[in-house]
């Protein structure tokens, strides 16, 4: 039986892990583990400076899996190198309560359990739920099911991360499933000012989408319209477009 590694950002008690795990155990050997405590928008980063703290996690007196005080990324890492008796075939990152769209994929920790999967050579979905109230993470599960069984049986996605975002709507209004790029689409961001009873300044982030125009055929854009969207994504960053003109341009001596 093949062998998944569930992880995600929201922690490793969060529903969206429950259901994914519910869905993905009725078709390969499944392995949970998952931060201790949620860790939204941390990135890709890696724990160096402390040692990673590792428990056997249970609910209702079962195992459910290993809770690991760190990041996703290093959930991954240590999920792969030393929590799996046996090899991962597939990587499973989410559901993240929220969608992951757009340049918030940049922030993402959901996102980027699935690229760090992909560096260590295993492929990996990425699933996020387009919505931050209570919800039904059932029907994101399933499809996640469907995409599971796409990359064990085509060897051409071996070496993939696709990001998922899923619309949350009833399955009947649900448009289709759309293949398309990131979008450019950003969060408008600003800073809350306070004062703590000792008279300490402190900030709370905050933000809000802007309502204009996006592009069409990216994450954002097809989300919106009620379409599942899938994305292949990469952890190289370099924009291969400007190499020629970057050479041209330096000039400088040593």
């Amino acid at each position: 039986m093949k062998r998944f590694l569930l992880t995600n950002d929201d922690g490793i008690y969060a529903r969206g892990l429950s259901t994914l795990y519910s869905e993905l155990s009725k078709m390969a050997d499944c392995l949970i583990v998952a931060p201790e405590i949620e860790q939204s928008a941390v990135g890709h980063a890696i724990t160096i400076f402390r040692p990673l703290t590792v428990r056997r996690a249970t609910k209702n007196g079962k195992f459910l899996g290993y809770a690991v005080y760190g990041t996703p990324a290093d959930c991954v890492k240590i999920g792969i190198k030393e929590l799996s008796d046996k090899p991962v075939d597939l990587v499973v990152s989410g559901i993240n309560h929220g969608a992951n769209t757009g340049i918030n994929v940049l922030y993402s920790g959901t996102v980027s359990a699935a690229t760090e999967a992909v560096i260590m050579g295993i492929p990996a979905l990425a699933v996020s739920l387009d919505t931050h109230k209570d919800a039904d993470y059932k029907f994101a599960a399933q499809f996640a099911c469907k995409l599971a069984r796409l990359f064990m049986d085509n060897a051409e996605l071996r070496n993939t991360a696709i990001n998922v975002n899923v619309p949350a709507l009833p399955r009947e209004k649900i448009k289709g499933v759309a293949v398309v790029r990131q979008g450019r689409g950003n969060i408008i961001e600003h800073f809350d000012k306070r004062i703590d009873p000792r008279e300490n300044t402190y900030y709370w982030i905050s933000g809000e989408v802007p309502s204009l125009p996006e592009e069409k055929d990216t994450d954002v854009s097809a989300l919106k319209s009620g379409f599942i969207t899938l994305t292949p994504i990469q952890y190289d960053l370099t924009k291969y477009g400007m190499l020629d003109t970057l050479r041209n341009a330096v000039n400088i001596s040593l």
